[in-house]
């Protein structure tokens, strides 16, 4: 594939292939790193900055890893058995490997502690059954065998599966209880985003409660209803009270190294072979106490 850029074009070389290949811009920047692109045929840079005139050929394909590694990572694990573990993610960790982000991650931990994990369609998400964000702290259940990683995922899908989260938002919320009944889907303008759309959207509906009111923040109890990507940040920025030190969707871009104010606190299902109900719940870290304690004296 070969791009002669224009006056229209001139722009950093990710940028102006994030628009034309219609990648993620990390998925652009590691094609750069594994030298696929060229620029008049040299090997640049993803800063770059195009002129008139280049040629920018596309000379290959992305290499991607189709298998995580193991690696050794200490892991919070605060239940296990031969069906399941639970975890406690802290801020910062990614779940799985992706483009540009193949180590560190919970699933790279989870492979060095223990060969049992459900195989999945995907060879980089073992154990799998749900997610949460990078930046988001708290409980996850991993799956150890297949036949429990079914069941897990029949009850995320009838949404017999719990999940309750405490969030730190921007603003006093002055009702005691909401319901946010919205559809996500992806950002028209920004593909590693999603926001409220009508345009290949799926229904998203998110419940919460106020736990306590600040004088420019709000502390709430959060619970899924549905299970959409970046569905909690993406609804309180929708009504207008974003997640505190979300980098993506919060007010403001001076974060702190945290992570989002955004903690899943508690875990409730049937357990898949036992059938025992089970529940889990784990205080927010120190640091989101910390970053709290600010805002209650603000």
């Amino acid at each position: 594939m070969k791009f002669i850029i224009d006056k229209d074009d001139c722009c950093r070389l990710d940028k102006f292939l994030f628009s034309k290949l219609n990648i993620s811009r990390s998925k652009v920047q590691e094609m750069i790193k594994q030298k696929l692109i060229m620029v008049n045929n040299k090997f640049v840079k993803s800063g770059y900055f195009l002129k008139s005139g280049d040629e920018v050929d596309v000379i290959g394909k992305l290499k991607v890893e189709t298998t995580a590694k193991p690696e050794k990572i200490d892991l919070d694990v605060i239940y296990e058995d031969d069906d399941i573990m639970i975890i406690n993610k802290p801020s910062g960790m990614v779940v799985h490997p992706a483009a540009g982000n193949f180590t560190g991650t919970l699933v790279n931990g989870l492979l060095y502690r223990t060969k049992n994990l459900s195989n999945s369609n995907d060879n980089l998400r073992p154990g799998i059954v749900h997610r949460i964000d990078k930046d988001t702290s708290g409980l996850l259940v991993v799956a150890k065998n297949d036949y429990a990683h079914d069941a897990l995922a029949k009850q995320l899908k009838d949404k017999t599966l719990s999940r309750t989260y405490v969030a730190l938002v921007s603003g006093r919320i002055n009702h005691d209880t909401g319901c946010i009944d919205a559809p996500i889907g992806r950002d028209p303008f920004d593909r590693k985003k999603m926001c409220v759309t009508d345009v290949n959207a799926k229904d998203a509906v998110t419940n919460f409660k106020v736990l306590e009111r600040y004088k420019t923040s709000t502390l709430l109890e959060v619970k899924l209803q549905t299970g959409r990507t970046h569905q909690i940040r993406v609804h309180m920025k929708y009504i207008n009270h974003p997640i505190i030190n979300d980098p993506v969707y919060g007010n403001s871009k001076n974060t702190t190294s945290f992570g989002q104010m955004l903690h899943a606190k508690e875990l409730s299902f049937i357990h898949p072979v036992t059938k025992e109900k089970m529940t889990f719940t784990c205080p927010v870290p120190k640091e989101f106490n910390d970053i709290l304690e600010e805002y209650k004296k603000k």
